[in-house]
């Protein structure tokens, strides 16, 4: 904007960014004063032109101002007037006054309200007991039930507050016709346990009123909204006294309707019950239980209930779940199929199960329309679920059975035979003797381990006959029967398994056993199975479980073996001063008690175990004899010539104790090996060599000692560590010189 004012002030064509000369300022200033006047000539000129205009508006604002000045004082003057006479306090008083007043009106209108109401409430009540009085229970209980409505009490006896004292005497008039009726029900149906009948009496009397008919007193429980209540006892008898002996077929029903003349011509109905005996024992024949069952029903129906269809609904809301169960538990489970070729069957008795709920349904016994009434037909109808579970329940309890009931020993004689056989000869007569599915090996297993083995081959060829719901039930027993094996012995046998005896060999056995059969469970049965149990069928889960499971059983086992053995050898106390006579025969002693804890185990475990196994196991115990005591002997210091000869004796005295042993397991390492493998027998023992060569070391002259040092020869018999060497010789260099001072 100064830009275009300067340009419009300088004529000059330069720039208006461009610094201005002096000159040019001078000038510029010079024009802004003859603007400015012209302005104000401008200006001036319009006010003296229009001078009229600016008075009268300045006059017009004045007398405005002058207006509002009168007007604050006539404020200030009223406001001073009312403070001198305080008007609003008694405008309150007024106000109050009324208020009060018509409150007043209000609780006279609800007083006068209240009364009428009473009145009425009173001459309805004197109507009711007037009716209770003369007979007439329906109409008292129709009365009751309008007094109910109109105080707002339930049958239960929840109060208003406001009308408390008519409630009290509302509530106990309810309570006493509730008695009348319940003591009258009770006379009129009566169970006579000694001649197994129920008398059910149509007319009686009630509170000095004679004649009273049941179907009258049961309208007024209905009216009343005590009829559940009511009912109660008597369904719960019914189902005591009635039903229980005809769904066992203890009882066949039968009823007539009579009158009895001894008692003042009473009409009363009398279902009577003819106890059988039945030849069959506790066998329930469905078609006529169903029959009876369906009299009974009639006869509640016709001489209880009145064919009112309402009434025989309550009464069999009442009755239907027990009912139901007596009969699911005394009869359908009971005919459940055991074998799944007859589950056919069973279509007979589910047809009949049918038919009962239809005949009970057409007597509104139950409803038609609910499904939960219909329990016999969904039970019926899931006869396969049923027949699996069943079978489940006989197939785990027989497999437990037979774990808790195993003994997990062997005959006596088992022992003697093997030491004069051949496994071959013994397991020609010895049942309990298999050969594994992986292997040609063969081993003794429990009568537990195997009797589980044919019971859950026999499980699964069911699995390849049923139903696909049924087959994978039948999977999943199978599956849960080996698992029995897992969680059972062990927890039974479990101080054996602390100690070195055949039940744990035997454990280890089965658990071999029964991996390497589950691992062939696949191959043998997946083929057959349904295809939506092919799905689900997975055993390859379950074998490497009982294969640890026999791992940890040998593994215990040989910690036990060297745990007695490590005791036994430290009784020797490093083999020290052996040349003392005291000394000798405590490391004799315990080199006859490692000589016989190790023939207990070759005895307890080479007619059980499989020869690998057994190979194995016994290789490792002796490995542990051999090595520990070539380390005792070796931390020997300052052996005297008379010590060397008698650790000599000793290890002698071992070799002899285990001779027998060491052949037997060299017989077992041998089979299958090579010519070139059975050259040297000491080799499947890395320490047989070094202990032979350490007492041959004893007694050996310096120079043969260093030439089998160079040549290598302790080399080969695993005296490979330096210090070792050197330790050798230093004992048999000190020896041989305090050998040759003393000569």
């Amino acid at each position: 904007m100064s830009c275009k004012v300067v340009k419009y002030l300088l004529s000059s064509p330069e720039s208006p960014s461009s610094p201005l000369s002096p000159p040019d300022l001078r000038l510029l200033i010079s024009r802004l004063d003859a603007h400015s006047l012209r302005i104000k000539s401008t200006v001036q000129s319009y006010l003296l032109s229009h001078n009229a205009d600016f008075s009268s508006l300045f006059s017009h604002c004045s007398d405005v101002v002058s207006k509002s000045e009168h007007l604050s004082d006539d404020v200030v003057a009223l406001l001073n007037l009312i403070s001198d006479q305080p008007i609003e306090a008694d405008v309150g008083g007024i106000v109050r006054e009324i208020v009060e007043k018509r409150r007043e009106v209000r609780e006279k209108r609800e007083i006068l309200e209240f009364v009428g109401v009473v009145l009425e409430l009173d001459r309805k009540f004197g109507v009711v007991k007037d009716d209770l009085e003369n007979g007439r229970i329906v109409e008292a209980a129709e009365g009751l039930r309008e007094l109910k409505k109109a105080l707002g009490v339930k049958g239960n006896g929840d109060a208003d507050v406001a009308v408390a004292a008519l409630e009290f005497i509302i509530g106990e008039c309810f309570t006493h016709i509730q008695e009348l009726l319940l003591r009258f029900i009770e006379n009129a149906v009566r169970f006579e346990q000694e001649d197994n009948a129920v008398h059910v009496k149509l007319r009686g009397t009630m509170n000095g009123t004679d004649g009273l008919e049941l179907y009258t007193v049961l309208k007024a429980m209905d009216v009343a909204d005590i009829l559940n209540y009511g009912l109660a006892k008597i369904a719960d008898l019914f189902t005591k006294y009635v039903i229980t002996p005809v769904v066992s077929c203890k009882a066949t029903p039968s009823f007539i309707e009579e009158i009895n003349l001894d008692s003042e011509q009473i009409p009363e109905a009398v279902l009577k019950m003819v106890l059988i005996v039945d030849p069959k024992g506790n066998e329930v024949d469905g078609e006529i239980m169903y029959s009876n069952i369906v009299q009974v029903v009639k006869f509640i129906n016709i001489f209880l209930c009145f064919h009112n269809v309402s009434w025989m609904h309550c009464f069999g809301r009442l009755t239907w779940p027990r009912m139901s169960d007596l009969i699911i538990s005394n009869f359908l489970s009971k005919v459940v199929p055991d074998d799944a070729s007859k589950l056919a069957e069973f279509q007979e008795t589910r047809k009949l199960t049918v038919a009962f709920e239809s005949n009970l349904k057409e007597l509104m016994f139950i409803s038609p329309s609910d499904v939960k009434d219909e329990k016999l037909s969904k039970f019926a109808d899931n006869v396969e679920v049923h027949f699996a579970a069943r079978k489940k329940v006989q197939i785990l309890a027989k497999a437990r059975n037979m774990l808790l009931q195993s003994n997990f020993s062997l005959p006596q004689d088992y022992i003697p035979r093997f030491s004069g056989s051949s496994r071959e000869g013994i397991a020609e007569d010895f049942s309990n003797h298999v050969v594994l599915l992986f292997s040609s090996e063969k081993c003794v297993v429990s009568e537990a381990a195997k009797q589980l083995m044919e019971l859950v081959h026999h499980t699964l060829k069911d699995v390849c006959l049923l139903p696909p719901k049924v087959g994978l039930e039948f999977y999943h027993t199978a599956r849960n029967a080996l698992v029995l094996y897992e969680a059972v012995i062990p927890v039974k046998l479990e101080r054996q398994l602390d100690s070195i005896n055949q039940a744990a060999v035997l454990i280890h056995n089965d658990c071999l056993y029964l991996s390497q059969e589950i691992l062939g469970l696949a191959f043998e049965y997946r083929t057959y199975f349904p295809s939506s149990v092919k799905e689900h069928a997975v055993f390859i889960d379950l074998g490497p479980r009982f294969h640890l499971m026999a791992e940890e059983v040998l593994q215990r086992q040989i910690h036990l073996v060297i745990y007695n053995l490590k005791q036994a050898i430290d009784g020797a106390d490093g083999f020290q001063n052996t040349h003392q006579i005291k000394q000798f025969e405590s490391a004799k002693f315990c080199i006859d008690q490692v000589a016989f804890i190790v023939e207990k185990v070759h005895i307890i475990w080479e007619p059980l175990l499989l020869p690998s196994v057994y190979e194995k196991s016994m290789t490792m115990i002796l490995e542990f004899v051999f090595s520990r005591i070539v380390k005792e002997i070796l931390l020997l210091d300052d052996m005297a010539a008379e010590e060397t000869l008698q650790l000599q004796r000793l290890i002698q005295l071992l070799f002899e104790h285990l001779s027998s042993l060491l052949e037997s397991l060299l017989v077992v390492h041998q089979r299958g090996k090579s010519q070139e493998a059975l050259k040297d027998k000491d080799y499947f023992i890395l320490s047989i060599r070094k202990l032979r060569k350490l007492a041959e070391l004893l007694d050996m002259p310096l120079k043969s000692i260093t030439a089998a040092w160079e040549s290598g020869e302790l080399a080969e018999c695993n005296l490979t560590l330096p210090e070792k060497r050197r330790k050798i010789i230093k004992e048999i260099k000190e020896k041989k010189t305090s050998t040759f001072n003393g000569q």
